[in-house]
């Protein structure tokens, strides 16, 4: 397919206007000599779905926002194939995300720089971190940056009542996880402001939507990197049935995310050279990482049935579900203005743990289908889910043919060390206890999953293999480090020139938090890096 020319040249071309991607656009473009080219395959965040933080739900398998990928059948959940979210639309993943915004530990980021990563100490990164945050001014917060960061506003009283639980677990309230420590039980800070919710295209696209240096394309289906003499070039698309070729006297930044990115590397001959002679493609530069070390945080819930007919789940039925869409309409508030997971806890497994290795999410609502989150079920319920904060498992996202609209080979290998799967067991066993409590006591009827047959050690891992899913933290797929890592610590692709991978995809290990806040930090890190830098043109 020949390709036009599209709109001379860039200084900047950004791939994917995602969590990352947007934070590019709006620093990049600062530099208003710099042309800035900001690239994604969706379109618009105009819906409904995607203001209303209740919308979570309706956006979970919606293809007009989402790329609904399904990861292979994997031997550590019954060769289970699990459907996979990732957003579609100005915003990516944060456009349809659970709303919650978690930074990680310091010694997430200490282990990164020790690894290999220099620069990306936590001391190093804590400022860009910072920078991110409307919250509060403090030594670990920011305030006043594009992004809002709000406090949930109101307690339902079952939360309350599994907060009280939290010193019969022995655990205190922490009044804010990111930060001086991540111990303890919370609510969690969200990323909803004024009752909408608030992406990363609402905090750094929609104030810079008119910058003259700056364009942005949806609907743009990214095909491949071009290259010529060890330098990226330039990238091809397709938009509107027309194939267009975007040339870049700078640099090409991939935000495409853990998946994306390295597929697009992969089809690109910028990959495993195995692979690119496997599809038939000429290898530009042999990168046997991209693609590999793949990670994500694996879930199990347990529920319980309640007493009395106060959960979310009679609240999101006719006729008081009207009560509350006309109240989110009028007020922005209500059961529609919440994020699906209201508060939490990060806990050790073992008190002989220097910090925490389990994340917790607890709602007062229960789901009918299998994982974290799904249908509402029509009986009185509330779940808390629990997962691992740093798993040992790894696995891939590899190209299946050289078209990359054909969606690649996702294999997260769920639960496949052994590690792994002592965690799985040992978090439902916390779990159960915070659902245990005697504060939670007037509001429990009975655990409904696992349930109570369910005890040994041998009973609990068929149920998390069985019944756990995805939290949707894929990362790592072109990680950053020295010698042997695909991607430098300044975030360039070993073995061609003038590009950047900028996203989760470079994190070297997953943080112990939900990976959005990461990413962002990632791309800001990222733009201050490439302004240092002179362009060609600057």
């Amino acid at each position: 397919m020949s390709a036009e020319r599209f709109e001379g040249d860039w200084d900047h071309i950004i791939v994917g206007a995602g969590s990352a991607g947007c934070v590019l656009a709006n620093r990049l473009s600062t530099d208003l000599r710099r042309r800035v080219l900001l690239l994604e395959a969706g379109g618009e965040a105009r819906h409904p779905y995607l203001q209303v933080p209740a919308g979570f739900l309706k956006t979970f398998r919606d293809p007009r926002f989402n790329w609904n990928f399904t990861t292979e059948p994997g031997p550590g959940v019954d060769d289970r194939a699990m459907h996979t979210p990732r957003g579609r639309v100005l915003g990516g993943s944060s456009a349809i995300n659970g709303h919650l915004w978690v930074r990680g530990s310091a010694r997430d980021f200490d282990g990164w720089a020790q690894a290999g990563c220099r620069g990306w100490s936590h001391e190093e990164v804590l400022p860009y971190c910072r920078g991110l945050e409307d919250y509060r001014d403090s030594a670990h917060r920011g305030a006043g940056g594009p992004q809002h960061v709000s406090d949930i506003p109101a307690l339902h009283p079952i939360v309350a009542a599994f907060l009280d639980g939290g010193a019969e677990c022995g655990l205190a309230r922490n009044p804010d996880y990111n930060g001086a420590a991540q111990e303890g039980v919370f609510t969690y800070q969200r990323s909803i402001r004024r009752g909408s919710r608030f992406s990363a295209a609402s905090a750094f696209l929609a104030p810079i939507r008119r910058r003259a240096n700056l364009r942005i394309v949806t609907g743009a289906m990214v095909l491949r990197i071009e290259t010529a003499s060890g330098r990226a070039t330039g990238i091809t698309f397709v938009r509107d049935g027309r194939a267009l070729t975007a040339h870049a006297r700078g640099e090409i930044v991939l935000a495409a995310g853990a998946i994306g990115s390295p597929h697009l590397l992969q089809v690109s001959g910028l990959g495993p050279a195995a692979l690119s002679r496997a599809l038939g493609l000429p290898v530009i530069a042999d990168n046997p990482g991209v693609g590999e070390n793949l990670q994500d945080h694996y879930a199990m819930r347990v529920v319980h049935r309640v007493i009395r007919p106060v959960t979310l789940n009679e609240q999101a039925r006719p006729p008081r579900l009207w009560w509350e869409m006309a109240r989110w309409v009028l007020t922005r508030r209500g059961m529609l203005a919440y994020s699906p997971a209201h508060a939490g806890a990060f806990a050790r497994s073992r008190d002989t743990l220097e910090e925490p290795d389990l994340q917790f999410v607890f709602t007062p609502a229960s789901y009918s289908e299998e994982g974290v989150t799904g249908q509402l079920q029509d009986v009185p319920g509330m779940t808390i889910g629990v997962w691992q904060c740093r798993p040992e498992s790894r696995g891939f996202v590899r190209a299946r043919q050289s078209d990359p609209r054909q969606a690649p080979a996702i294999q997260p290998n769920y639960l496949a060390a052994a590690e792994d799967r002592a965690a799985a067991i040992t978090g439902l066993r916390v779990a159960r206890r915070f659902l245990g409590t005697r504060a939670l006591a007037p509001w429990s009827a009975a655990e409904t999953a696992p349930g109570p047959a369910r005890q040994d050690d041998d009973a609990l891992l068929a149920y998390a293999r069985a019944k756990g899913a995805t939290v949707y933290h894929l990362c790592g797929t072109c990680r950053m480090g020295g010698d042997g890592a695909p991607v430098t610590p300044e975030l360039r692709l070993r073995g061609v020139d003038g590009l950047r991978v900028a996203d989760a995809s470079v994190m070297p290990r997953i943080v112990s938090a939900n990976t959005n806040a990461t990413t962002m930090m990632i791309a800001a890190k990222a733009a201050a890096m490439m302004l240092r830098q002179s362009t060609t043109n600057p």
